[in-house]
């Protein structure tokens, strides 16, 4: 049977794979509206992970900032259309993640982000030395290379959902303004047809004949 030689191969692979607290929320910022979220940290060190793309609204940008325990700012943008960080956490805490829409004052914004808090990976094999010595720094190294192909593979992702919802958002615009300008065209022609009848009713009326060449 494999079972046993696969045992220890799959306990270093869970091992070597490191815990991962993760938010991924689509939330509606109003105008003039300040938004913000909150990340713990339990230990220094920790890597975390910051992605924001604006969705819909607008020329598809927002204002943020990030804060440490201490309040100190650590990124901050204005007007950027999408951003993807990757911070060390020196302090232990509540990290905050802020949006603000105040460019915009009638216009809201669909901004889809995800917060990340990762921990160091732990590279040391729990079963026995010896037992897979020949096989630890292979699976260790295509465990790390499959895990950045999947990290870039969600970033792509991304960034084809966040293109996406951008194109519908500009389709959706273009088609509400070409609805209402054909109704005001519609509006213009018939008022103007109106207007017509009206004159041409007034050279063939009594009170209309001094209009007459």
């Amino acid at each position: 049977m494999f079972l046993p030689h696969l045992l220890p191969l799959l306990v270093l692979l869970f091992s070597t794979c490191s815990p991962v607290r993760a938010t991924a929320l689509t939330t509606a910022i109003s105008a003039n509206e300040r938004l913000c979220f909150y990340a713990d940290v339990d230990k220094a060190g920790e890597k975390i992970g910051f992605y924001f793309a604006v969705q819909s609204g607008g020329s598809f940008d927002i204002d943020f900032e990030v804060k440490d325990p201490n309040d100190k700012v650590l990124l901050d943008g204005e007007r950027e259309r999408q951003g993807d960080y990757v911070l060390t956490a020196n302090h232990v805490g509540e990290y905050s993640f802020c949006f603000e829409n105040d460019m915009s004052t009638l216009t809201e914004k669909l901004v889809d982000f995800d917060i990340m808090v990762e921990s160091e990976p732990r590279r040391e094999a729990p079963a026995k030395p010896g037992q897979v010595a020949d096989q630890t720094s292979a699976l260790e190294e295509s465990i790390f290379r499959l895990n950045g192909q999947l990290m870039s593979i969600k970033r792509t992702q991304k960034s084809f959902h966040t293109r996406e919802n951008r194109g519908f958002s500009i389709v959706k615009s273009t088609s509400n303004r070409i609805f209402w300008y054909a109704v005001a065209e519609s509006l213009g022609v018939i008022g103007m047809a109106v207007f017509q009848v009206y004159v041409l009713q007034t050279f063939f009326t009594k009170t209309g004949r001094r209009y007459k060449v």
